[in-house]
């Protein structure tokens, strides 16, 4: 047999593996084994695409011929989009400014391939989405992340981002509400960080993509904060949509065309399939379902979050959306490492260690996604409870 010896690329270096995957390998071979896991660690929702979405799809697999589409998606799901924005945000968003594309994910790719030149660093949260910083790196950038806490809710400040900047910095990528703590940025001071990056002639880039999700009165979009702002969504959180791999971007008007460029070669196109159905993603009777959909994943918080303080864990904030819990392991546990693999080989219960979402008191930490019905979340906080 022949031995493959070629180094991967020193880019990867800064690539770290992702931890959840792992804990999610181990829950799966634990399940083939017969036992019984409840599954906390992936930030999916438990409910699938809404049945317009679906019937849509079954169509067009019957009796559609399904070819490239244009790079910057279809023009009628763009105007969907836009559309969306005026309705729930009282935004006029011109659909030439949105950008159709594989999942938030390949819009961050487009977004940081296209403006990142090798050196260049973005300013981001400890914690936040390892995602977001690994794809820096394989541009050739690199994320310089900046210790938060439970005082300014795990977000970035304006303050933190002028004290920060320096000779290479190129932009900020921020989430509001975020991954793994579901915070959200209070809208004065998310537009003085907007500011503060403009008047650096810098790029702000903000993760949108549980913006759908808030518990209670919905945080406004970013976007009215100046056509400059790049904003990232997907279809896979609010409307469900994970393995449909469908997100979109806004981009100044300015910035589309070598946007395009990029994904042209880097992608050709999204999914035509799931374009194609996500145009009924917008249909009253998909927003009413989501809308349904968003007040159970707020009564599951707050049937978990209880729960889990009476456990022991802290919960230093309330999370403002997304299906997220972000707790404090240290009273009980050496390691959140180490208490996540105890939960799941003795409880049966898949959390993720915040060594995923950054440095700073990473192991002090664990991520709990109440994507699961309340009866498996009684039954995890019940099993947890047992072995504490």
């Amino acid at each position: 047999m022949t031995r493959f010896d070629a180094m991967p690329a020193r880019r990867m270096d800064h690539v770290a593996a992702f931890h959840v995957m792992d804990i999610q390998r181990r829950a799966f071979e634990l399940e083939a084994q017969g036992r019984s896991i409840i599954h906390m660690e992936i930030g999916q929702p438990d409910f699938g695409a809404p049945e317009p979405v679906r019937a849509r799809a079954a169509e067009l697999v019957a009796g559609h011929r399904l070819g490239y589409t244009d790079t910057l998606g279809l023009p009628a799901l763009r105007e969907a989009i836009a559309r969306h924005y005026r309705i729930v945000d009282d935004l006029d968003i011109d659909p030439a400014r949105v950008m159709v594309t594989t999942g938030a994910t390949g819009a961050l790719m487009t977004l940081l391939g296209c403006y990142t030149n090798p050196g260049d660093e973005y300013l981001m949260p400890d914690p936040c989405y390892p995602c977001n910083r690994h794809l820096a790196a394989l541009f050739g950038g690199r994320a310089r992340l900046l210790p938060t806490s439970a005082d300014t809710r795990f977000q970035l400040c304006a303050d933190d981002v002028r004290v920060a900047w320096g000779p290479h910095t190129r932009g900020v990528i921020i989430a509001s509400p975020s991954n793994p703590t579901g915070t959200c940025i209070a809208r004065d001071e998310l537009a003085a960080i907007v500011q503060t990056v403009r008047e650096r002639g810098g790029i702000t880039i903000i993760d949108e993509i549980y913006l759908g999700l808030s518990h209670g009165e919905r945080q406004r979009s970013a976007l009215d904060l100046g056509e400059d702002v790049m904003v990232v969504n997907s279809f896979s959180k609010y409307f469900a949509m994970t393995g449909w791999r469908l997100g979109w971007l806004v981009a100044p008007p300015e910035a589309m065309r070598p946007l395009e460029r990029f994904a042209q070669n880097a992608a050709i196109c999204p999914p035509a399939l799931s374009q194609h159905a996500a145009i009924a993603a917008f249909d009253d009777a998909s927003i009413a379902l989501c809308e349904s959909r968003r007040r159970i994943f707020t009564e599951r918080r707050d049937l978990l979050l209880p729960a889990l303080r009476a456990a022991g864990f802290g919960i230093p904030v309330t999370p403002d959306g997304a299906f997220y819990l972000y707790v404090d392991c240290g009273p009980l546990a050496t390691t959140a490492s180490a208490l996540a693999t105890r939960l799941l080989e003795e409880a049966g219960v898949a959390a993720t260690p915040g060594i995923d979402f950054g440095d700073h008191d990473a192991e002090r930490y664990m991520r709990f996604a109440h994507t699961c019905p309340a009866a498996e979340i009684t039954r995890a906080v019940a099993a947890i409870g047992r072995i504490l």
